[in-house]
């Protein structure tokens, strides 16, 4: 008796029904040719979607009062009336500077034998700068992330 195995084309044995029969035929009448089927194993392959835990994420926002010492600016304008009382033939500037000081001249007209001008005064304005600093109580908010895992009971040495 002839031992004959069929091998599939990644060598491994086939073994089934067909297999057996055309051996069978193939013993019985050795003057006779018989066909031999050619199988052939194909493999499909699935993804499936396994879920393995959940995560929440959620998001705090938190005040937190901060002292600031913030430097500041302003301006002060000193007023200050300079009487001058002179007869003048033309009209002065309407304003004029002196430095960081504006002066505003103011004319009155007086009544004498002929009209002339009289300066009466100039109005001196100066400004100067002032530096402080002012305390103040500002809230300044901060944002905090908190994650929470919660795990399937088959998923094992899961690893964030």
């Amino acid at each position: 008796m002839h031992t004959v195995t069929f091998l599939n084309r990644h060598g491994f044995p086939v073994t089934s029904l067909l297999q057996s029969k055309y051996m069978d035929d193939l013993m019985n009448n050795e003057n006779t040719f018989s066909s031999i089927p050619v199988t052939e194993e194909r493999v499909n392959v699935e993804k499936k979607i396994i879920e393995k835990g959940r995560v929440k994420i959620s998001k705090i926002v938190k005040e937190e009062s901060e002292v600031l010492n913030l430097p500041t600016t302003s301006e002060q304008v000193h007023i200050r009336r300079v009487p001058v009382n002179k007869i003048v033939e033309n009209v002065p500037e309407t304003v004029r500077y002196e430095g960081n000081t504006m002066i505003i001249p103011v004319l009155q007209e007086v009544t004498v034998v002929e009209k002339k001008l009289l300066l009466v005064e100039e109005i001196h304005v100066t400004k100067t700068s002032v530096f402080s600093e002012e305390t103040k109580e500002i809230k300044l908010r901060k944002e905090e992330i908190s994650i929470e895992r919660s795990d399937n009971k088959d998923v094992q040495n899961f690893k964030e």
